[in-house]
């Protein structure tokens, strides 16, 4: 095989991983209006990808930093001083991650048919609501009076409430379960969660600990030979 066609079948493949990825973007639209059959199809019909889901997941983090930074101060107290991007991103990141994997940890317990991947991508799907309302009420923000706060409190308080929402419909749709059953495995999987918070505090307290002992030992046999 030619030079020339491996090139030209190395360009063929990446412009239809790139269709696919826009297609998967494109496709936020329909899940967060259709939920039912857009979660099912999502995960089921492959209508979803890592990429697409990881890019909403981004922009959910950027969406919340850029909302304590550019926010009129008279709808959000946050002292522009002690914001540090990397540790508000990382405030929201880790425990989205640690969900995703306290609902993936109990699917054996609860018969749940999801995987990490099909989780985390109905996941991230359901923050699109968040990015696309949050983002300009940023804008707006700056050019409302307080005295139409009213419309910036209703309108950050859907964006919330239609991602919870997509977050309850997606697991459900992923793991076919009923309403009921999912609001249980929601709470046990909030339970798993703080669990495995607790796991690793205890790992990194005890890791911590046991580094003092052996650097203290460390510097009294240093002593007693030197």
């Amino acid at each position: 095989m030619s030079a020339t066609k491996l090139q030209s079948n190395a360009a063929s493949a990446r412009k239809e991983k790139w269709q696919r990825y826009i297609e998967s973007v494109k496709y936020a639209k329909y899940v967060i209006f259709h939920p039912f059959d857009g979660f099912w199809d999502l995960v089921h019909e492959k209508k979803g990808s890592v990429a697409a889901a990881t890019t909403f997941l981004v922009l959910f983090l950027i969406t919340h930093v850029v909302k304590l930074m550019y926010t009129n101060f008279q709808f959000i107290a946050a002292p522009l001083q002690y914001v540090n991007v990397l540790e508000q991103a990382l405030s929201l990141l880790l425990p989205f991650m640690i969900l995703c994997l306290a609902n993936w940890s109990l699917t054996t317990l609860f018969d749940g048919k999801g995987r990490f991947r099909d989780i985390y991508i109905a996941m991230c799907y359901a923050l699109v609501p968040f990015v696309f309302i949050q983002l300009p009420l940023v804008f707006i923000s700056n050019i409302i009076a307080f005295d139409e706060a009213a419309f910036y409190t209703v309108l950050m308080s859907v964006s919330v409430v239609w991602s919870v929402a997509l977050v309850f419909t997606g697991l459900m749709e992923v793991h076919d379960y009923s309403p009921g059953k999912t609001l249980t495995f929601l709470v046990f999987t909030i339970v798993g969660a703080l669990i495995i918070i607790f796991l690793v505090l205890v790992f990194f307290s005890l890791l911590s600990d046991a580094l003092s002992f052996f650097i203290s030992l460390y510097r009294e046999i240093a002593f007693r030979l030197y």
